[in-house]
């Protein structure tokens, strides 16, 4: 198994780069998270890998963090999830807004990942929710830091109320929420939840 790369960036064309190390190229899948903070060409690189062996395929995929790799991994053994989405669920958003997706239940977010419908952002989430403690290094909780988003900040909001996550979703995805602030979000979900 190959569990990291260190060496000279050769090439890359999205989402694929060669690494050359002491005379070999390398030639590496990388999530666009990693991809976008590639160095320059000819600079020195270091990357957590995963080598994926297939019948007719050997693939190795590269990442920035160990945290990026482990979440791929686990994204592996959810049913019927390959390494192409798995990359692209690593590419649409963060690992720890996934992780926030899955505690939260939120459907909707994740399925505006493309190659994610709403059965299969379903289907993640009750797979990943007894997953995502081993997804995250080391045993340890990582803490979330997710973008703060008037969307965002009202679900919290709405969930320390003592909402349940499926239910601030389901309020918050029958609103016309576009251009409103968190109060505004969190007024319309208290009376659509008072009806």
């Amino acid at each position: 198994m190959i569990g990291s790369l260190r060496g000279r960036l050769s090439s890359k064309q999205a989402p694929q780069i060669v690494v050359e190390c002491s005379g070999v190229g390398y030639q590496v899948e990388t999530p666009m998270s990693t991809f976008l903070e590639l160095p320059e060409l000819g600079s020195d690189l270091f990357l957590y890998t995963h080598l994926l062996v297939r019948e007719d395929a050997q693939i190795l995929y590269g990442f920035k963090t160990e945290d990026e790799r482990l979440m791929f991994r686990t994204l592996l053994k959810v049913n019927r999830v390959g390494a192409k989405l798995a990359l692209g669920i690593l590419s649409a958003m963060s690992t720890n807004d996934f992780r926030r997706c899955v505690e939260l239940e939120d459907t909707t977010a994740m399925s505006k990942i493309p190659g994610v419908g709403k059965k299969t952002a379903e289907r993640l989430i009750i797979e990943m929710r007894d997953r995502i403690d081993a997804a995250t290094p080391a045993g340890g909780k990582v803490r979330l830091t997710v973008v703060a988003s008037p969307r965002n900040e009202a679900v919290d909001a709405l969930v320390a109320l003592g909402y349940k996550p499926k239910e601030v979703q389901k309020l918050i995805a029958a609103l016309d929420i576009e251009d409103k602030s968190a109060e505004d979000i969190i007024r319309l979900a208290l009376k659509q939840a008072a009806r």
